[in-house]
Protein backbone atom coordinates (compact mmCIF):
# COMPACT_ATOMS: atom_id res chain seq x y z
CA UNK A 1 0.00 0.00 0.00
CA UNK A 2 2.85 2.39 0.92
CA UNK A 3 4.54 1.37 -2.22
CA UNK A 4 1.24 2.17 -4.25
CA UNK A 5 0.49 5.95 -2.86
CA UNK A 6 4.49 6.62 -3.53
CA UNK A 7 3.77 5.55 -7.27
CA UNK A 8 0.51 7.92 -7.22
CA UNK A 9 2.55 10.43 -5.62
CA UNK A 10 5.04 10.88 -7.79
CA UNK A 11 2.84 10.27 -10.64
CA UNK A 12 0.38 13.23 -9.22
CA UNK A 13 3.55 15.53 -9.08
CA UNK A 14 4.36 14.85 -12.54
CA UNK A 15 0.67 16.18 -13.59
CA UNK A 16 0.80 19.21 -10.89
CA UNK A 17 4.51 21.03 -11.96
CA UNK A 18 2.88 20.58 -15.67
CA UNK A 19 -0.02 22.61 -14.30
CA UNK A 20 1.78 24.85 -12.77
CA UNK A 21 4.38 25.64 -15.43
CA UNK A 22 1.33 26.12 -18.12
CA UNK A 23 -1.03 28.29 -15.45
CA UNK A 24 1.87 30.04 -14.48
CA UNK A 25 2.51 31.05 -18.59
CA UNK A 26 -0.94 32.24 -18.62
CA UNK A 27 -0.56 34.02 -15.33
CA UNK A 28 1.94 35.60 -15.75
CA UNK A 29 0.58 37.33 -19.59
CA UNK A 30 -1.78 39.18 -17.28
CA UNK A 31 0.72 40.22 -14.52
CA UNK A 32 3.22 41.67 -17.54
CA UNK A 33 1.92 45.23 -16.18
CA UNK A 34 4.09 44.50 -13.38
CA UNK A 35 7.32 45.93 -15.19
CA UNK A 36 5.77 48.82 -15.17
CA UNK A 37 3.98 49.27 -11.90
CA UNK A 38 5.79 50.57 -8.58
CA UNK A 39 4.54 48.97 -4.65
CA UNK A 40 1.66 49.20 -3.82
CA UNK A 41 0.18 48.98 -7.25
CA UNK A 42 2.52 45.72 -8.58
CA UNK A 43 2.03 43.45 -5.29
CA UNK A 44 -1.52 44.84 -5.79
CA UNK A 45 -1.47 43.44 -9.43
CA UNK A 46 0.72 40.67 -8.79
CA UNK A 47 -2.00 39.18 -5.21
CA UNK A 48 -4.70 39.59 -8.03
CA UNK A 49 -3.75 37.37 -10.63
CA UNK A 50 -2.02 35.21 -8.38
CA UNK A 51 -5.74 34.46 -6.16
CA UNK A 52 -6.85 33.50 -9.22
CA UNK A 53 -4.30 31.66 -10.88
CA UNK A 54 -3.93 29.54 -7.31
CA UNK A 55 -7.89 28.85 -7.41
CA UNK A 56 -7.89 27.54 -10.69
CA UNK A 57 -4.38 25.55 -10.28
CA UNK A 58 -5.52 24.24 -6.43
CA UNK A 59 -8.85 22.84 -7.75
CA UNK A 60 -7.07 21.15 -10.92
CA UNK A 61 -4.41 19.19 -8.19
CA UNK A 62 -7.53 18.25 -6.29
CA UNK A 63 -6.32 20.54 -3.64
CA UNK A 64 -9.52 23.25 -2.88
CA UNK A 65 -8.28 25.89 -0.42
CA UNK A 66 -10.90 26.86 2.52
CA UNK A 67 -10.56 30.04 4.34
CA UNK A 68 -11.82 30.76 7.49
CA UNK A 69 -12.42 34.04 9.85
CA UNK A 70 -11.09 36.21 7.11
CA UNK A 71 -12.96 38.96 8.66
CA UNK A 72 -10.71 39.55 11.66
CA UNK A 73 -8.82 41.73 8.72
CA UNK A 74 -9.76 45.38 9.45
CA UNK A 75 -9.82 48.15 6.36
CA UNK A 76 -8.16 50.65 7.56
CA UNK A 77 -5.35 48.95 9.03
CA UNK A 78 -2.37 46.42 7.55
CA UNK A 79 -0.59 43.64 9.58
CA UNK A 80 2.41 41.58 10.35
CA UNK A 81 0.76 38.39 9.70
CA UNK A 82 3.03 35.02 10.95
CA UNK A 83 2.08 32.07 9.19
CA UNK A 84 3.32 28.25 10.33
CA UNK A 85 5.61 26.39 7.59
CA UNK A 86 5.02 23.38 6.90
CA UNK A 87 5.21 22.56 3.12
CA UNK A 88 7.14 24.48 -0.17
CA UNK A 89 3.09 25.02 -0.91
CA UNK A 90 3.04 27.40 1.96
CA UNK A 91 3.72 30.63 0.05
CA UNK A 92 1.86 30.19 -3.12
CA UNK A 93 -1.19 29.42 -0.81
CA UNK A 94 -0.96 32.29 1.60
CA UNK A 95 0.55 35.11 0.07
CA UNK A 96 -2.63 35.38 -2.86
CA UNK A 97 -5.04 35.11 -0.18
CA UNK A 98 -4.53 37.91 2.15
CA UNK A 99 -7.08 40.51 2.07
CA UNK A 100 -5.00 43.45 1.07
CA UNK A 101 -1.37 43.66 -0.94
CA UNK A 102 0.85 41.76 0.35
CA UNK A 103 4.56 41.03 1.04
CA UNK A 104 6.22 37.61 1.63
CA UNK A 105 9.17 36.74 3.26
CA UNK A 106 11.36 34.88 0.60
CA UNK A 107 14.38 33.63 -0.51
CA UNK A 108 16.39 35.30 -2.55
CA UNK A 109 17.86 32.40 -4.87
CA UNK A 110 14.07 31.35 -5.81
CA UNK A 111 14.03 34.83 -7.87
CA UNK A 112 16.45 33.30 -10.43
CA UNK A 113 14.17 30.55 -11.56
CA UNK A 114 13.24 31.51 -14.97
CA UNK A 115 9.87 33.01 -15.28
CA UNK A 116 8.85 32.00 -11.76
CA UNK A 117 11.42 34.33 -10.59
CA UNK A 118 9.51 37.59 -11.94
CA UNK A 119 5.97 36.65 -10.01
CA UNK A 120 8.04 35.53 -6.99
CA UNK A 121 9.76 38.73 -6.42
CA UNK A 122 6.76 40.85 -7.08
CA UNK A 123 5.28 39.66 -4.02
CA UNK A 124 8.14 39.55 -1.88
CA UNK A 125 10.75 40.85 0.38
CA UNK A 126 13.85 38.71 -0.86
CA UNK A 127 17.17 38.14 1.61
CA UNK A 128 19.49 35.61 1.27
CA UNK A 129 20.26 34.18 4.66
CA UNK A 130 23.53 33.20 4.67
CA UNK A 131 24.26 36.91 4.12
CA UNK A 132 23.91 39.22 7.62
CA UNK A 133 23.95 42.52 5.06
CA UNK A 134 20.88 41.36 3.43
CA UNK A 135 19.30 40.00 6.69
CA UNK A 136 20.05 43.90 7.32
CA UNK A 137 18.30 45.14 4.41
CA UNK A 138 15.34 42.81 4.33
CA UNK A 139 14.24 44.49 7.81
CA UNK A 140 14.27 48.05 6.17
CA UNK A 141 12.57 47.07 3.32
CA UNK A 142 9.62 44.98 5.34
CA UNK A 143 8.96 48.67 7.61
CA UNK A 144 9.09 49.98 3.71
CA UNK A 145 6.65 47.37 2.88
CA UNK A 146 4.45 48.08 5.97
CA UNK A 147 4.99 52.18 5.56
CA UNK A 148 3.13 51.89 2.15
CA UNK A 149 -0.16 50.00 3.50
CA UNK A 150 0.55 46.79 2.88
CA UNK A 151 0.95 43.70 4.94
CA UNK A 152 3.60 41.57 5.50
CA UNK A 153 3.49 37.90 5.70
CA UNK A 154 6.24 36.03 7.72
CA UNK A 155 7.31 32.30 8.94
CA UNK A 156 8.55 33.14 12.08
CA UNK A 157 9.39 29.35 12.51
CA UNK A 158 12.38 30.21 9.80
CA UNK A 159 12.28 27.06 7.77
CA UNK A 160 9.83 24.14 7.31
CA UNK A 161 8.50 22.50 9.81
CA UNK A 162 9.84 18.89 9.53
CA UNK A 163 8.79 17.77 13.09
CA UNK A 164 5.63 16.06 14.49
CA UNK A 165 4.76 19.03 16.26
CA UNK A 166 2.40 21.79 15.58
CA UNK A 167 5.11 24.43 16.04
CA UNK A 168 8.97 24.84 15.56
CA UNK A 169 10.80 27.16 18.07
CA UNK A 170 10.00 30.99 16.88
CA UNK A 171 12.86 33.27 15.99
CA UNK A 172 12.46 36.93 16.95
CA UNK A 173 12.27 39.27 13.70
CA UNK A 174 8.24 39.15 13.15
CA UNK A 175 7.65 40.38 16.57
CA UNK A 176 10.76 42.85 16.79
CA UNK A 177 9.14 44.35 13.24
CA UNK A 178 5.78 44.61 15.40
CA UNK A 179 7.22 46.37 18.19
CA UNK A 180 9.47 49.03 16.20
CA UNK A 181 6.51 49.65 14.09
CA UNK A 182 3.53 49.38 16.12
CA UNK A 183 1.84 47.24 14.12
CA UNK A 184 -0.31 44.29 15.09
CA UNK A 185 0.79 41.00 14.54
CA UNK A 186 -2.41 38.67 13.07
CA UNK A 187 -1.57 34.70 12.83
CA UNK A 188 -2.36 32.40 10.48
CA UNK A 189 -2.32 28.69 10.55
CA UNK A 190 -2.20 26.54 7.17
CA UNK A 191 -3.74 22.68 7.23
CA UNK A 192 -2.56 20.40 5.66
CA UNK A 193 -0.11 21.23 3.20
CA UNK A 194 2.73 19.00 4.68
CA UNK A 195 0.74 16.08 3.81
CA UNK A 196 0.42 17.70 -0.04
CA UNK A 197 4.16 18.56 0.04
CA UNK A 198 6.06 16.96 2.50
CA UNK A 199 9.45 18.29 3.17
CA UNK A 200 10.78 14.71 3.26
CA UNK A 201 9.76 13.64 0.15
CA UNK A 202 11.59 14.74 -2.89
CA UNK A 203 8.69 15.09 -6.24
CA UNK A 204 5.91 14.18 -4.48
CA UNK A 205 2.31 15.30 -4.16
CA UNK A 206 -0.82 13.88 -2.52
CA UNK A 207 -4.51 15.61 -3.37
CA UNK A 208 -5.84 17.08 0.49
CA UNK A 209 -7.86 19.99 1.08
CA UNK A 210 -6.12 22.94 2.59
CA UNK A 211 -7.58 25.04 5.58
CA UNK A 212 -6.10 28.85 5.82
CA UNK A 213 -7.52 30.27 9.57
CA UNK A 214 -7.08 33.55 10.16
CA UNK A 215 -7.02 34.67 14.70
CA UNK A 216 -7.71 37.70 15.80
CA UNK A 217 -4.87 40.47 15.97
CA UNK A 218 -2.64 41.30 18.98
CA UNK A 219 -1.22 44.66 19.56
CA UNK A 220 2.21 44.33 20.46
CA UNK A 221 1.16 47.81 22.73
CA UNK A 222 3.34 46.87 26.42
CA UNK A 223 4.71 43.81 24.86
CA UNK A 224 8.83 43.38 24.68
CA UNK A 225 9.35 41.53 21.26
CA UNK A 226 10.35 37.88 23.54
CA UNK A 227 6.91 38.47 25.27
CA UNK A 228 4.90 39.16 22.04
CA UNK A 229 7.11 36.29 20.69
CA UNK A 230 5.82 33.68 23.66
CA UNK A 231 2.13 34.53 23.62
CA UNK A 232 1.41 34.07 19.75
CA UNK A 233 3.82 31.08 19.61
CA UNK A 234 0.81 29.34 22.20
CA UNK A 235 -1.85 31.14 20.80
CA UNK A 236 -1.12 29.64 17.15
CA UNK A 237 0.48 26.05 19.54
CA UNK A 238 -3.21 25.85 21.26
CA UNK A 239 -5.55 26.73 18.39
CA UNK A 240 -3.22 24.30 15.34
CA UNK A 241 -3.87 21.03 18.49
CA UNK A 242 -8.03 22.14 19.09
CA UNK A 243 -8.25 21.95 15.22
CA UNK A 244 -6.15 19.46 13.72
Amino acid sequence: MKLFKNIIGRIWALWGLMLFVTTMVVALLFMLPCFFLKDPQRAGLQQKVSRVWMRVFLTLIGCPLKIKNKKVFEKNKNYIIVCNHNSLMDVPVTNPFMAKPTKTIAKKSFAKVPLFGWIYQWGSVLVDRNSEKSRKQSYFDMKAVLSMGMDMVLYPEGTRNKTNQPLKKFHNGAFKLAVDTQHEILPAILFNTRKILPADKFFYLMPHTIELHFLKPTSPLGFSAEELKNKIFEEMWNYYEANY
